[in-house]
């Protein structure tokens, strides 16, 4: 057997442990908050936010502002935005940040890895031709070579761009 090793999620695992109610439920209560919470763009029923443990620079999630976990459950009208604000993100992703390619997709059910099964939510992870390279087979680390705070900045101007 092969073992993945992400020691970079470790500060997820534990902090999530100690949140009560759903993180992104607060996100959206917590308007003022949306630069803290890392929110790039509320459309009328999903929204997108920053990973904060992201596994590039660049990690958005793009979800439905209704908590809900079954994907059959969403509305057309959350589908379609849910899709809609996908490729947005892309858009803004692919003029700001310029990767080579992307991982897209969700992780539906705790056993399938979702970190927050209670809240679906679509991953959207830039990748670039050597971003992965010998740190993490080594040293057991992940070098991100750009601030999550940074980043946002950077995002947040293009999302809110007309």
């Amino acid at each position: 057997m092969k073992n993945l090793w992400a020691p970079w999620r470790m500060t997820f695992i534990e902090t999530h442990k100690h949140v009560k109610g759903c993180v992104f439920c607060r996100y959206l209560r917590e308007r003022m908050n949306d630069v803290k919470n890392h929110v790039l763009y509320r459309g009328r029923t999903c929204f997108v936010v920053m990973n904060l443990y992201p596994y590039n620079n660049g990690h958005l999630m793009v979800m439905p502002k209704r908590h809900i976990g079954d994907i059959t459950k969403l509305t057309k009208s959350e589908y379609a935005e849910l899709m809609a604000l996908s490729i947005k993100a892309v858009k803004v992703i692919k003029r700001v940040l310029k990767p080579e390619g992307y991982n897209i997709g969700m992780n539906i059910g705790a056993v399938s890895g979702a970190g927050i099964a209670d809240h679906l939510h679509m991953h959207i992870v830039p990748r670039w031709y050597a971003d992965t390279n010998f740190m993490p087979v080594v040293a057991g680390i992940k070098v991100m070579p750009q601030a999550v705070d940074d980043t946002y900045a950077l995002l947040v101007k293009e999302f809110r761009r007309k």
